[in-house]
């Protein structure tokens, strides 16, 4: 039988952690979103307009480059303290490649590195996920 591969994203409009649930879960990458507050500043210089327009890009090549890893997963666990998590969800629920990955989303505060592998623990063996 085939073992099904885990998934952990904990994220926000800024960073996406990923991390693999395994025997020993650890981040696998950090992807950061390139629309930064510095970034928002210059280009809202330009217009506001111009500026949610560059912002909508730019997190659209966020989300492109988590769902790329998404992809060679089974399960995905997406969660955050914004609404990020949802955005990329429903990005994800409209792209038939994700149909068959089973995709959780969870409301959480801010956590440190400990905290999220141990959220993560805590969802995968749950019994109601495995």
């Amino acid at each position: 039988m085939k073992s099904t591969k885990k998934l952990g994203i904990w994220m926000d409009h800024s960073m996406a952690h990923l991390m693999e649930f395994s025997e020993t879960p650890f981040e696998i990458e950090t992807i950061e979103s390139k629309f930064t507050h510095e970034e928002k500043e210059k280009k809202l210089a330009k217009g506001e307009s111009f500026m949610h327009h560059k912002e909508q890009q730019m997190h659209s090549d966020y989300f492109k480059k988590i769902a790329q890893k998404i992809i060679n997963y089974d399960k995905v666990l997406l969660f955050g303290p914004t609404n990020a998590k949802t955005e990329l969800f429903n990005k994800l629920s409209e792209d038939n490649r994700f149909v068959k990955i089973k995709i959780h989303v969870k409301e959480t505060d801010k956590m440190n590195a400990y905290q999220r592998q141990s959220f993560i623990n805590q969802h995968f063996s749950s019994p109601l996920y495995k």
